[in-house]
């Protein structure tokens, strides 16, 4: 599988990195994620396995339904904050990927 061809597979890597980021600054300073940003990481790759939106899923911000409770968007926003500006850094494909994919997302409402 290419990185261009599944878009949930792609958010998983990309949410996955931004954990490992975190992680690393906070928790740990291994390769591997601690036990709570593994927790944190299942959910979210489960969350996105049963996006009911599938290929066509907007950002999560741009989404109608907000599956993640609310402790877990609120974990998964911490990360994101600190992470997402990093990611140009250490990641900069998946970084250009998902800021396309934030302008692709906005046209699943226009397409109801």
């Amino acid at each position: 599988m290419s990185i261009e061809s599944n878009r949930l597979e792609r958010e998983k890597i990309t949410i996955r990195a931004m954990i490992e980021i975190y992680c690393k600054a906070f928790h740990n300073d291994s390769t591997q994620i601690c036990k709570e940003c593994s927790d944190i990481y299942n959910y979210a790759s489960f969350r996105i396995d049963k996006c009911p939106h599938k290929d066509m899923k907007p950002s999560c911000a741009k989404c109608e339904i907000h599956c993640f409770n609310k402790i877990m968007r609120d974990k998964v926003k911490k990360i994101m904050r600190f992470s997402g500006p990093k990611m140009i850094i250490y990641h900069p494909i998946l970084s250009m990927y998902h800021y396309i994919d934030s302008f692709k997302s906005g046209a699943l409402k226009d397409k109801e």
